[in-house]
């Protein structure tokens, strides 16, 4: 297979959600796993690489495989290289691309490819080859939808300079930091990735160069699929001619789109989600609502946070109005951002659907809360004395207590029912 021409655009994504996992069929017919080699101006290594990996897959892979080789529009004889390659190794194929970028080169094979298992590796081999087929086994296997490798877990062994361990190990930070990923080494050129997840995965995909993976990533974790890791041996190059600073500064800005996508809920993630097929956790019983157990944990954590920020904010507005006038700005605000918060965390629904709908169920909730929480001052001003601040405050979290049993109840059976046809993570149509 080869193309002097970038691939078109895929195919719009099916909006319904992804298949139970099950095990990859095997047809004799056609490869079971496509490995594909992004390259830009790799003449003088290309052709010893391709040949090592194809004798180690030759020797250990069980099933038919295939070698893609991505040229990134490279300018000196790898092309050639790599149409040798293709003519004289049956199982080696070669695709040329006129723009540069390892996202896209990922991207345009991935789509065309016809394998079931997808991976990637970059074309130093710096990773063991013996971990190829641990990568991708879990994804054969139906445990997992993509798999990568990992340079930092404890049973690794890795050579490399301090530099670039610093700047991997600071990366990941940042990503842990910004989007609350949680996978351990996403610059690793060691992943995998099943056909079918791929196919509604890459079309989210905005990046092209090397920050294509790490989005991959972050958006597959998001959408709850399951990421296999597996440590790795691996063997800094030291004649990589990878750009750290531009690489480092085209990251940072792919982080920040990505989290501001995914803090809008501007990605359809839904169409990623999948149910779990036999997991006993996923089994229906009677008399138990599905998800009470963690939608009760979500709730208190966010009812939690969102009794301290009232409190911060009664103390603050009373510092200039009276009491009835801070109590009501202060649970506005506070039941405003609780609404959103339970929204998405607690009851899982994502997307902007209804959101102002649920918001004004929300302010009716609020303003329930606001009678017994108003009620309360008023009683505790026709008590003899004159009450302190502090008997204030306990009078009013007494009364927020009361309010929070009661909006939990109601954001379960009126905002937030879960036959409401929202899209959530307890929908019995992605669960079941």
């Amino acid at each position: 297979m080869r193309t002097d021409t970038p691939l078109e655009a895929p195919p719009e994504t099916p909006l319904q959600t992804l298949p139970a996992r099950r095990h990859i069929v095997v047809d004799r017919s056609r490869p079971v796993l496509d490995v594909v080699i992004p390259v830009y101006n790799e003449e003088a290594d290309l052709e010893r690489c391709v040949r090592r990996l194809h004798d180690h897959l030759t020797r250990t892979f069980p099933y038919r495989f295939r070698i893609t080789i991505a040229d990134n529009a490279s300018t000196d004889r790898t092309p050639h290289v790599a149409a040798y390659l293709d003519d004289t190794v049956e199982e080696v194929t070669a695709v040329r691309l006129d723009q540069k970028g390892r996202g896209r080169a990922l991207r345009t094979v991935w789509t065309l490819s016809e394998a079931p298992v997808l991976a990637y590796m970059d074309v130093d081999l710096s990773t063991d080859l013996n971990a190829l087929f641990p990568l991708v086994a879990p994804l054969i296997s139906g445990h997992s939808d993509l798999a990568i490798g990992s340079r930092l877990s404890r049973s690794s062994r890795v050579v490399r300079g301090t530099k670039r361990e610093f700047i991997s190990r600071a990366y990941n930070l940042i990503l842990r930091g910004s989007l609350a990923a949680r996978f351990s080494d996403a610059q690793c050129g060691f992943k995998a990735i099943r056909k079918d997840v791929a196919e509604r995965l890459l079309p989210m995909v905005e990046d092209t160069g090397w920050f294509f993976d790490t989005e991959m990533l972050v958006l597959a974790e998001r959408a709850g699929l399951r990421i296999h890791e597996v440590p790795v041996d691996w063997v800094d190059d030291p004649n990589s001619t990878v750009h750290i600073v531009k690489t480092a500064t085209d990251d940072l800005k792919g982080v920040w789109r990505v989290g501001r996508a995914l803090a809008t809920g501007a990605l359809p993630l839904d169409r990623l989600r999948r149910p779990f097929g036999d997991d006993p956790r996923d089994r229906e019983l009677s008399g138990v609502p599905g998800g009470l157990a963690r939608q009760l944990v979500g709730f208190c954590v966010v009812g939690g946070l969102s009794t301290l920020v009232y409190l911060a904010l009664y103390t603050l507005f009373r510092l200039g109005t009276g009491p009835q006038v801070a109590n009501a700005l202060a649970l506005l605000l506070s039941a405003l951002g609780n609404t959103a918060a339970n929204r998405r965390l607690t009851f899982g629904v994502r997307g902007r659907d209804r959101a102002i709908r649920h918001q004004a169920q929300g302010l009716v909730v609020f303003g329930i809360g606001l009678v017994l929480t108003s009620g309360s001052l008023a009683a505790l001003d026709t008590a003899p004395g004159s009450p302190s601040h502090g008997t204030e405050l306990a009078v009013l979290i007494a009364a927020n207590l009361a309010a929070t049993v009661l909006r939990f109840l109601l954001f379960r059976a009126w905002v937030f029912p879960s036959d409401s046809g929202a899209t959530s993570d307890d929908d019995p149509r992605i669960n079941r």
